[in-house]
């Protein structure tokens, strides 16, 4: 039977439950940055870390908006746009995320009829203003988390801690990265990478594997017992083959968490090194550098998302 009590207690439930929001970014320590901003503001928000993923749970959640980074692993943020927002879909309003400001990008993003904003020091205060423009009936909620201790800086650049008692090794990695558009961050030992991963959030860690103050596994296992750092995709760098029962340790979650996504030989050459980097922060890597660096000795990998 018809209670019309039980029904208004429904409606106004609904009504309290704010828009639906998809964060999607390859960088974690920005996807928590975002949900907890955001959950504040009074959005219901779930994340995803890729474009395959953000494409599985907007078909299941069926978000409001979406907020999306452009330079993902795989399926980068503008061909999720391009699929999400076909006409014959349900309406969902777009807001992109990037930390490049390039002519294409922001053509493609007004073809959209999507929102920008840029990473940076000014991220916050423009995606407070899209959010607002987009919602203007939580306008007062929205421009109330502005007012608040303000959020850490969303990074335009992916950054790299790199762990290694080997100064020239650490040195050559960083130079490199750097020339791709990478911050890199240097660590001579565990428990200085303990600390810098901490306090830092790097979007992934490589270390070496036999080090002062502990090995590769010792600090796999105080960052996977950490909830800032609990996550963050670990590649390990060793100069010796390992035995099976040593890498299947490294490769093995730990406490509910990923063990090591990669687990690749020292070399000169380092390709797939990049590669991998590459699956967890995109950055531009040109086609002569893999063509004519391709000799990396890969160990073993796992090619889960680390998230």
């Amino acid at each position: 039977m018809f209670n019309l009590e039980t029904h208004m207690t429904e409606i106004s439930g609904m009504s309290q439950q704010g828009p639906k929001m998809l964060i999607v970014d390859d960088d974690p320590s920005i996807v928590r940055l975002l949900a907890n901003r955001c959950t504040r503001m009074g959005f219901e928000v779930e994340t995803a870390a890729n474009g395959i993923q953000a494409l599985l749970k907007a078909k299941r959640s069926k978000p409001d908006i979406l907020v999306i980074d452009v330079n993902m692993p795989e399926v980068d943020g503008l061909s999720v746009c391009a699929h999400l927002l076909d006409p014959a879909r349900r309406a969902l309003d777009v807001i992109v995320v990037t930390g490049n400001r390039d002519a294409e990008t922001l053509e493609r993003c007004e073809g959209f009829g999507a929102r920008y904003a840029r990473k940076g020091p000014h991220f916050w205060t423009s995606l407070t203003s899209a959010l607002a423009e987009i919602f203007p009936g939580r306008e007062g909620k929205i421009r109330e988390s502005a007012t608040q201790p303000s959020a850490a800086e969303v990074r335009a650049r992916p950054r790299v801690l790199l762990v290694d008692d080997d100064p020239e090794v650490g040195m050559f990695l960083a130079s490199r990265l750097r020339k791709h558009g990478v911050d890199a961050l240097l660590a001579p030992d565990a428990a200085q990478g303990y600390r810098m991963a901490c306090r830092e959030e790097p979007s992934v860690i490589v270390s070496d594997y036999f080090m002062p103050n502990g090995d590769a596994h010792y600090l796999l296992s105080r960052l996977r017992d950490t909830p800032a750092t609990a996550n963050i995709p670990f590649i390990v760098l060793s100069g010796v083959h390992f035995d099976e029962l040593t890498e299947q340790n490294l490769l093995r979650g730990i406490f509910g968490h990923p063990g090591a996504a990669y687990v690749f030989k020292k070399s000169l050459d380092n390709s797939e090194l990049f590669e991998a980097l590459q699956k967890f922060c995109s950055f531009s890597l040109p086609s002569p550098f893999a063509a004519n660096n391709s000799a990396t000795e890969r160990v073993s990998d796992t090619r889960g998302s680390g998230l």
